[in-house]
């Protein structure tokens, strides 16, 4: 055992201490214990664990590997950002406090050395971030309270598939862990199925994704912030703690959602819920990765993992101080803001450029490591799924850029960012920058050391100029009939309504049976008490007399016992 304190610990007791502090010096500790947990990470050595009993069982309540370092390394990167940037935007305190106390549960779901130490965090993550949410109030109750039954949802399904394993191996432990199995994943063919849907919820899997545009573009603005890449980022952790030799259906299921996120970004007007239909596009190709499998494919997918916290929040950043300056959502409502928030444009056109896959930008060498993997595997399909889902990531963040910044004149005054949020978003704009050298790449990711993959070769330019060029093509060719599309119906149109109105009934029917149960019981209970308090009167009943005497003489009470016993005797041998 390593003298070592996991890194949620300063964070959960900066949120517990933020809004009993003052705001400017909650604000600030936040801003040092999410920041500390960057070099903190980076030196523990690999290996390094704190062995707990938890419920009873064996547990590590922190435990490095290269996979768990590099998500500690995000999310501290992220965690600091974000919260300089709440207090810039004028967050409050607990609402900051709530951010915070998400990002340190997320630390425990991945610093975890079990399945039982990472659902306990990830319970706790969907508690967090559900106050988060709810906290802003207003439209973001009511999609707070479907954001709480989503994440209900795969915590159940998840601690199910939790369960079986335990049921098929005797331990809860990961492989690599001291004292864990010889085989990683999960165990059976049970267990797998359930795990795949339960962290299939959390991390956007097609058709169980609707609560992502739903509610992430409700909160307050800086909220979104946090929300767009902790959950959905831990998910991806968690599929390859399940998959790690990946499964075909999996990486399917990411080429799917990359095209299907992306041709609905495409689709909206709204700009946060724009955002939002993207995370789920990117995670398909982080779930691509975990899919296919292979030192490339798992260092693309978690290179990708590392970039889209990094050019994610900033996006949510940048449109957040639109938002912020303007009072709009909408794209059809702002426009020409470069000219008049030049700082904010500079951020969001390296965050444009990052998400798209630009060459010289860190989009371009994760994306293209999972690329690349499935054409080194012949997986000729998913290969050019992916790079279709790679043209609408373009063509979204061309319609987004041109209409909130370069085409057209907002009418109202409107400044840049300010000091706090300028320095926020540069600051993450630089790393997206930096990390677009696959040097810096491969320094953070696992397995980085032995790649041998080469980024800047010509095959792999043209992809990444041909990706962008063709969604400039399809922007010039599609930019009249976007502008007509309304609000464009998701899943959760149908079984929204379906889900409340099953639930109805389902209530209705249950208190009518309880009702009817009742009235029967009742009934029986006063026919018996009748029989009992009036025998002669309910004799006379069944005879249609007003009443029967029921009264025996001396013979015929003996000759009534006798019959009694006799059928007793008869009954028992």
């Amino acid at each position: 055992m390593d003298p070592v304190v996991p890194p949620f610990v300063p964070v959960l007791l900066a949120a517990v201490l933020l809004p009993v502090v003052g705001r400017r010096a909650g604000h600030a500790f936040g801003v040092l214990a999410t920041a500390a947990v960057v070099p903190y990470v980076w030196l523990v050595p690999e290996g390094a664990y704190f062995p707990v009993q938890l419920f009873g069982f064996d547990a590590y309540l922190f435990y490095v590997d290269a996979f768990s370092q590099m998500m500690g390394l995000a999310m501290g990167i992220i965690g600091a950002a974000g919260t300089l940037y709440s207090y810039a935007s004028e967050a409050d305190a607990y609402q900051t406090a709530f951010a915070l106390g998400y990002v340190g549960t997320s630390l425990g779901a991945v610093f975890g050395g079990d399945w039982l130490t990472l659902i306990f965090f990830w319970e706790l993550m969907a508690v967090t971030s559900t106050l988060l949410v709810w906290h802003h109030g207003g439209l973001a109750v009511r999609a707070g309270f479907r954001y709480a039954l989503a994440h209900g949802i795969s915590g159940t399904l998840l601690l199910a598939a939790i369960v079986w394993h335990f049921v098929e191996t005797g331990t809860f432990l990961f492989a690599g862990v001291p004292g864990g199995p010889a085989t990683a994943g999960m165990a059976g063919s049970v267990a797998p199925l359930l795990a795949v849907l339960g962290i299939g919820v959390n991390g956007g899997f097609v058709g169980l994704h609707a609560w992502i545009p739903d509610t992430y573009p409700r909160p307050h603005f800086a909220a979104s912030v946090f929300l767009s890449v902790f959950t959905t980022k831990t998910a991806v952790y968690g599929m390859f703690r399940a998959f790690p030799d990946g499964h075909l259906a999996v990486a399917y299921m990411g080429g799917a959602m990359a095209v299907f996120g992306a041709t609905m970004a495409l689709l909206q007007n709204d700009m946060r819920r724009l955002l939002s239909y993207h995370i789920q596009s990117q995670a398909g190709y982080m779930v691509a990765g975990v899919g296919l499998s292979g030192t490339l494919a798992t260092a693309g997918a978690f290179g990708h993992v590392f970039n889209n916290f990094l050019y994610k929040s900033l996006l949510f950043m940048c449109v957040g101080v639109v938002i912020y300056r303007t009072g709009e959502e909408s794209l059809k409502k702002v426009g020409g803001l470069a000219r008049k928030m030049p700082v904010t444009a500079l951020a969001f056109f390296v965050a444009a450029f990052s998400i798209a896959g630009f060459p010289g930008f860190n989009g371009f060498v994760s994306k293209g490591m999972v690329i690349g993997a499935a054409h080194y595997k012949h997986l000729d399909v998913l290969w050019y799924v992916l790079l279709a889902g790679g043209v609408g990531t373009a063509l979204s963040f061309i319609k987004l850029g041109y209409h909130a910044f370069l085409h057209g004149e907002y009418d109202g005054e409107v400044r840049d960012a300010n000091w706090g949020q300028g320095a926020a978003m540069l600051s993450v704009a630089a790393l997206c920058v930096l990390f677009g050298y696959p040097a810096a790449m491969y320094a953070v990711i696992p397995g980085g050391a032995e790649l041998d993959f080469v980024v800047f070769t010509v095959g792999h330019l043209q992809e990444g100029f041909g990706l962008v060029g063709l969604g400039l093509v399809g922007f010039a060719v599609l930019k009249k009939p976007l502008k007509k599309v309304g609000r464009v119906p998701d899943v959760d149109r149908a079984y929204n309504p379906l889900t409340f109105y099953a639930t109805r009934y389902v209530v209705v029917g249950v208190t009518e049976l309880y009702a009817a149960v009742d009235r029967v019981v009742v009934r029986a209970a006063d026919a018996t008490a009748a029989v009992v308090t009036a025998p002669g009167a309910a004799a006379g009943r069944l005879v249609g007399e007003d009443g029967v005497s029921l009264r025996a003489d001396t013979s015929a009470s003996i000759l009534l016992v006798v019959v009694a016993v006799a059928v007793a005797l008869v009954l028992v041998l």
